[in-house]
């Protein structure tokens, strides 16, 4: 038979074929089983099986049974080359609210950063690409590899994953990281430095066959390297991890970098060990002490975090209370801003703690040092008492230490030091 037939038409040649003892059944037109072609031979094939199963009457649910089945059969027929995907479910997210994750039929993830909309497929290796994807959707096949990673702060999830022989290139020089895996790696050669987000090295990472370039936020000030990438055929994929207003939120992103490499089940056992460090702080009761979370600028300004940020979050997850109740634009998801010396000192002159973030600037190693960086500070209840602390100068690389550094607040906060992680106090 040489038409192919519509499932209504083969249903009618069925009826007149059990009626009437027809030994010939005649095309009916065109159809295509869930996007895959099948031959005449084979609709003539399950004709045949159907009315020797059913002797007396059509079995019009068992031939829709044995179509489907025959469609799911065929390779690519789950999202064939002209398919449709079809979705089976999506990972449950607790706290993370800037990406998503959808499975579907055939092996098939897509990755969805939802903040800017940007969408990623994951293609089996076995699979093929389907058609009838939206035009701006990037297509990833498995195994992924040759990443260009720019986003330092995502390298702690790819080591935890044991995924870090999927980076080729590295916005980071070795000696820029204290992840010392990463070190390892560039010291090896397995890992190369391919310049920074503003001025990446274009003829290396395309004669290295990158596939993806994974940027954090400062890529936003330099929109003409994005554009050059993806001229370069490199797609690009921004890191919106501090984004998230709730510290576990940044920590889920491990999930995202899961479905990635397709190792979602260590994925979630490493952020359900963060999340269980949470629920420990916060069986504790409440301190209702104070603290600032700041940094001195090379201009004598004082950064510090939005009160909507994920900081002010862990801090009052840690049983205290951030000295800046509104502070900023929630709109703008910015996660800092800089403020004069002299609102600092009326927000925080009374603050029960001070805690200096070292990863920007290195940090300090005594008091005297941060009084040199800004002499005012000698007047805040908190240097007085010596309750100041500064973060490790890992800590921003350490996205997985947020149950860690949170513990350690609580602990900063009772007067439990001993065994703190990410904060030292400052003598």
């Amino acid at each position: 038979m040489k038409e192919k037939m519509s499932v209504m038409c083969r249903k009618e040649a069925l009826l007149i074929l059990l009626l009437l003892g027809m030994v010939g059944l005649h095309g009916c037109g065109e159809t295509s089983f869930n996007s895959a072609d099948v031959s005449g031979e084979k609709q003539e094939t399950l004709v045949q099986e159907t009315v020797a199963g059913t002797e007396n009457q059509v079995e019009a649910d068992g031939l829709e049974t044995k179509r489907e089945q025959a469609a799911t059969d065929m390779p690519g027929a789950e999202a064939g080359t002209a398919g449709a995907l079809v979705h089976e479910s999506s990972m449950a997210l607790q706290y993370a609210e800037n990406f998503t994750v959808d499975y579907y039929k055939g092996g098939y993830v897509l990755l969805t950063t939802t903040t800017d909309g940007r969408r990623f497929l994951i293609v089996p290796e076995d699979r093929e690409t389907p058609q009838d994807l939206e035009k701006e959707t990037v297509v990833l096949k498995r195994p992924v590899k040759d990443l260009y990673l720019v986003a330092s702060s995502a390298m702690d999830m790819f080591r935890a994953l044991d995924g870090m022989d999927s980076i080729s290139f590295s916005g980071q020089k070795e000696d820029g990281w204290y992840i010392e895996e990463a070190r390892d790696a560039m010291r090896r050669g397995g890992l190369l430095y391919a310049g920074k987000y503003n001025m990446p090295d274009y003829e290396m990472i395309v004669s290295g066959g990158c596939t993806l370039a994974i940027e954090n936020m400062m890529i936003s000030h330099s929109p003409e390297v994005m554009e050059k990438l993806e001229e370069f055929r490199i797609p690009v994929m921004i890191e919106y991890s501090s984004y998230e207003p709730h510290p576990l939120g940044r920590v889920e992103w491990i999930k995202f970098y899961g479905a990635l490499l397709g190792r979602e089940e260590e994925a979630e056992r490493i952020f359900s060990e963060q999340a269980a460090i949470f629920d420990r702080v916060t069986e504790d009761v409440e301190t209702e002490k104070t603290a600032a979370f700041f940094f001195v600028t090379a201009n004598g300004l004082i950064q510090v975090r939005q009160s909507s940020d994920y900081i002010p979050k862990m801090i009052e997850l840690a049983g205290g209370k951030y000295v800046f109740e509104n502070l900023g634009d929630p709109g703008t998801r910015r996660s800092t801003m800089n403020i004069q010396v002299e609102e600092f000192y009326a927000a925080a002159k009374d603050a029960d703690f001070l805690i200096y973030n070292s990863s920007i600037d290195g940090g300090v190693s005594d008091m005297e040092e941060l009084l040199d960086k800004c002499e005012l500070l000698a007047d805040f209840k908190a240097v007085k008492e010596g309750n100041v602390w500064c973060t490790t100068n890992d800590m921003y690389q350490q996205s997985l230490s947020i149950g860690y550094l949170t513990e350690d607040i609580h602990g900063m906060f009772l007067g439990k030091t001993e065994g703190m992680h990410y904060l030292f106090q400052l003598k």
